[in-house]
């Protein structure tokens, strides 16, 4: 038996009543919603459960409501006493996988996450900034017209999410003129995605300028499951090494592509996606035919796990 990894999504993956099956089916995972509310002095799990799109869209909200769910919908694997010797989140998904991980509360990450939200949206002002996914061309091309199209603003590729697709961000008229010339080069599609900032863009400097002030007021916790890093896909153990690394995922690349090869590298052949959606659980398969991937955000999908990995 190889061995296993929890990954948990990013910003974009929510939508409303995500988690609730789970966390009426499981006490341990509707104590993690009151906690959260709690933390944060309101009630988030009205928000996630019976609010509306544009509500969980804002980015202060986004960041707080899909760490929480991805952390209820955690809980059955560990009641069932499924743990896993590597952990990993794309983008926001990170601060997940530290909780996971053991290096800091699910309470400190919540209120944490709440303010990077914050701090990311008020870097840029809205209209500003913009985000596109490049579908079917190599890295390298990729990276070569973003440097092209740098001549008329700021553009840089910021998630290597999987073989054939790439997302690039910065400054608006500079993402479309990138966009454009990569379509020339060959991309089968290129995505204007709706986000409300050009996340892991260097335009974000000043959101992690003002995260560095909110983490040197957590205390981080020893490391004990591994975590793969998206700015170095390595893996850390070393708690030193945290703040510093998520200081700079807010204006550097996710090298998530990487950190999935990494894990496989280290042995791992089954990941379990944790919270909405089942986006990573897509890119790990066009990362290695080899690998099992299964995802957990509803009963259905939690049972089809449990099942399989039984």
């Amino acid at each position: 038996m190889g061995k296993l990894a929890f990954i948990f999504p990013g910003q974009g993956a929510q939508y409303v009543g995500m988690g609730k099956e789970i966390a009426a089916e499981y006490k341990s995972a509707d104590n993690i919603f009151d906690e959260a509310a709690d933390a944060l002095g309101f009630d988030i799990k009205e928000m996630i459960f019976n609010s509306d799109d544009e509500t969980l869209k804002i980015t202060e909200n986004t960041q707080p409501t899909i760490l929480t769910v991805s952390i209820a919908c955690m809980q059955p694997l560990l009641e069932k006493g499924i743990r896993p010797d590597y952990v990993a989140g794309l983008s926001l998904g990170e601060y997940s996988a530290h909780v996971a991980g053991g290096t800091m509360s699910f309470s400190d990450a919540v209120k944490l996450v709440k303010k990077r939200g914050k701090y990311m949206q008020e870097a840029v002002p809205a209209g500003v900034g913009a985000m596109s996914v490049i579908i079917g061309l190599d890295n390298d091309s990729v990276i070569e017209c973003c440097k092209d199209a740098s001549q008329i603003g700021i553009v840089e590729p910021t998630n290597f999410n999987c073989p054939g697709q790439i997302a690039i961000a910065g400054e608006k008229e500079a993402v479309e003129k990138a966009s454009a010339l990569c379509k020339e080069k060959g991309a089968k599609r290129t995505v204007l995605l709706p986000v409300s900032a050009p996340f892991h863009c260097s335009m974000l400097k000043p959101a992690g300028e003002k995260l560095a002030a909110e983490l040197g007021n957590i205390e981080l916790s020893d490391i004990k499951i591994p975590v793969v890093t998206n700015v170095t896909a390595e893996c850390i153990t070393d708690r030193e090494a945290v703040k510093n690394l998520l200081v700079k995922q807010v204006s550097q690349s996710v090298l998530w592509e990487n950190c999935i090869r990494t894990m496989i590298d280290k042995g791992v052949d089954t990941f379990i996606e944790i919270g909405p959606g089942k986006v990573l659980c897509g890119f790990v398969k066009k990362i290695s035919k080899e690998v099992m991937a299964f995802n957990v955000e509803d009963m259905e999908s939690l049972n089809k796990t449990l099942e399989a990995l039984s």
